[in-house]
Parts: structure tokens; sequence; C-alpha cells
């Protein structure tokens, strides 16, 4: 899981915004509207790095789509060490 996170999180274009993205999801579940408003990202954008974390098991939904609710997965809680580091190492605001 630790590769896994550092090749999403830093080995890929778009990174810091998945960076941001877990950062937010840490504080609060939230959907994939409400991030993009918080973020002052796209819509578009903010569903595509979803997609990527979801893909990688380190992100999680329930819920429909539109609505569904993203919070980080046990599995990326038990690596959250090397999540921190990682947005240490990205240091994104």
């Amino acid at each position: 899981m630790e590769a896994v996170l550092w090749y999403v999180l830093t080995g890929t274009r778009g990174g810091a915004n998945r960076v941001r993205i877990l950062r937010a999801l840490d504080d609060r579940p939230q959907n994939a509207n409400q991030l993009a408003e918080a973020l002052e990202l796209d819509y578009k954008t903010v569903r595509h790095h979803l997609d990527v974390l979801r893909d990688n098991d380190v992100i999680t939904d329930s819920g429909d789509d539109y609505g569904a609710i993203y919070l980080p997965t046990d599995q990326a809680r038990h690596h959250w060490g090397t999540i921190e580091r990682i947005i240490e190492e990205v240091d994104v605001e």
C-alpha cells in the first residue's frame, strides 16, 4: 500500500490535487460537489481524482453516484503515517 500511495500522490500528474482531496476527506467525508467547491476545482477534475483514489483503494464511497460520500479506506487509515509524510513532502495548501 505504501508504494501505491507514493505513486498515486507523487508519481503522477495530479498528485497534488489528490493530496488536497485526501486532506479534505480526512477532515470530514464529502461528496464530489462539496470537494469541488471547497478546493476550488472543476467538478470533473475532482471526479477524475476520486476515481483514481478509489481505484487504488485509498478512498471508498457510499451512496449513489452523484451524491456519493467519499472517505478514506481502513487500509489508507492504517497507512496514514505514510500519507502524512507524503503531504509534508508535497506541501500543498
